[in-house]
């Protein structure tokens, strides 16, 4: 039996988007609150579009290097179910803040070549999850949301001992080939299913959780 892989939609930023998110069949949503990002969204505005998403799709609140009061704040505003961690947290500063916030931490690591990998384990000791994505270049604005993919033959073979999402430049066109060299059994998608940035697109996010559940089997077409 094929297994299912469960699909994050990063950067919400409207109720349309978060229903179509929902109804397109996502596993979680992701609401960013890092100002210069296209899809940052302010606390009060978060809690509005939390409080929809029903149960069994999880909330994940995106953060770079947060300090304590920034946590403090949204823990106390919003319904997150998880925090994802996307900026240069050392491992005890993740291990921290998940024991500060008492909630799952997914912590988001950027690879670019081979030596990026080592520092993946030191993660999965003190994260609930990782994200593999593609290292922003130096010149990068934001951690995360370029569009950008890495070598993904890099992940071929690999196990770790804690779930992880594959992230980094996923599209319709090619995630399904991602998921194939990779195994991953979960992929995190932003850019990818935008019209613009900052703004999900209904077609494309259905087009992209329809790759990765590949085709129907025959006897289950009629």
């Amino acid at each position: 039996m094929t297994q299912t892989v469960h699909v994050k939609i990063c950067g919400v930023t409207s109720a349309t988007a978060v229903e179509d998110a929902v109804l397109s069949g996502a596993r979680y949503l992701g609401f960013n609150f890092y100002p210069p990002s296209p899809r940052y969204v302010a606390l009060a505005k978060a809690h509005a579009l939390m409080i929809d998403v029903p149960e069994g799709v999880a909330k994940v609140a995106l953060l770079v290097e947060p300090d304590d009061a920034e946590l403090d704040a949204l823990v106390a505003q919003v319904p997150a179910d998880f925090l994802q961690l996307h900026g240069h947290e050392t491992p005890e500063r993740v291990a921290e803040i998940r024991a500060r916030c008492g909630l799952p931490v997914i912590k988001a690591i950027g690879v670019a070549d081979q030596s990026d990998l080592a520092i993946l384990d030191q993660y999965f000791d003190v994260s609930d999850q990782v994200l593999v994505d593609a290292k922003p270049p130096r010149t990068a604005v934001l951690p995360g949301g370029n569009g950008l993919a890495f070598d993904w033959r890099l992940l071929q073979g690999r196990r770790w001992p804690r779930p992880w999402l594959l992230a980094g430049g996923l599209t319709p066109e090619n995630v399904a080939l991602a998921i194939q060299l990779t195994g991953a059994r979960q992929v995190d998608v932003s850019s990818g299913v935008e019209s613009v940035p900052g703004q999900k697109d209904r077609a494309l996010m259905q087009a992209f959780i329809a790759a990765v559940r590949g085709p129907v089997p025959a006897k289950e077409m009629f």
